[in-house]
């Protein structure tokens, strides 16, 4: 059977290393009795070791190659791989509503986008796990008051706990990328209402730590221009401190300062 080559324009880098392989897929088992949605199988090296474990399971590729490797390899997978872009799919669609495990060995070009895309579908994923650039995962499970914690770190800890598992060399894969990689697993963490309106916490997530080395009385003038029209906010203690500094229940807080404030 001819193996599929990888493509640069998709980000493929095979995983040719099975011990890892099964390592990775075993990570699903953290949520036991639930499908599995695999992204970007590639040429299956995950997928061998997610049949057995006997769940439902579907495969999503966006290369026509890979695909037609898969039909012809996992003939019995045949009806559950589906030729698609993870990224424009309807998750609701997949197993008819019901929750699943999101896992993978994902591009590192679009890892964020697919995280983006897990937590519009939260209340569908309780679990996700798989294998990222390592700096991507260091951000994702990092603490406040680090040089790692940021947008990624605030939207993704306020619904999961994240677990940084362990690290991938680069010279078990084809080809073998520039950057090491990580394996890591999210579990929802129970909270159901964040306290704050989501999109507004997003947005300000995201504008105070595009300028992470300012105050938060500066970065926000991007949303407030006239910082003596909104006194009450600017005048706060927690104006003096930088996005780095502040945990998720503290930019729930500041997100309600916002709103008052007419921030939308």
């Amino acid at each position: 059977m001819k193996t599929v080559r990888p493509k640069k324009n998709l980000g493929q880098h095979f995983l040719t290393d099975l011990n890892i392989a099964k390592a990775i897929a075993d990570t699903v088992d953290a949520c036991p009795d639930i499908p599995v949605l695999e992204v970007g199988p590639g040429m299956g090296v995950l997928t061998q070791y997610l049949m057995p474990k006997g769940r439902e399971l579907k495969v999503v590729e966006i290369d026509a190659e890979s695909v037609a490797y898969l039909n012809e390899k996992y003939s019995a997978l045949r009806q559950n791989i589906v030729g698609e872009d993870f990224l424009r799919m309807n998750l609701d669609a997949l197993f008819d509503g019901r929750k699943f495990v999101l896992t993978g060995n994902y591009p590192y070009d679009i890892s964020s986008q697919i995280f983006f895309k897990m937590l519009d579908n939260k209340d569908l994923i309780p679990c996700c796990t798989g294998m990222i650039q390592r700096e991507v995962a260091l951000r994702m499970a990092s603490a406040p008051g680090t040089k790692s914690y940021g947008i990624l770190s605030v939207l993704i800890q306020a619904w999961y706990d994240v677990e940084y598992l362990f690290t991938v060399d680069e010279n078990v894969f084809n080809p073998p990328p520039k950057v090491k990689s990580a394996v890591i697993r999210m579990t929802r963490n129970g909270v159901s209402d964040l306290g704050c309106d989501w999109q507004l916490f997003r947005r300000v997530v995201k504008t105070v730590f595009n300028q992470r080395r300012k105050m938060l009385r500066v970065s926000l003038r991007q949303i407030f221009p006239d910082t003596k029209a909104h006194a009450a906010l600017f005048d706060s203690e927690m104006m003096t401190m930088r996005p780095e500094q502040l945990t998720i229940q503290q930019f729930v807080e500041l997100t309600n300062l916002v709103e008052r404030e007419g921030g939308k």
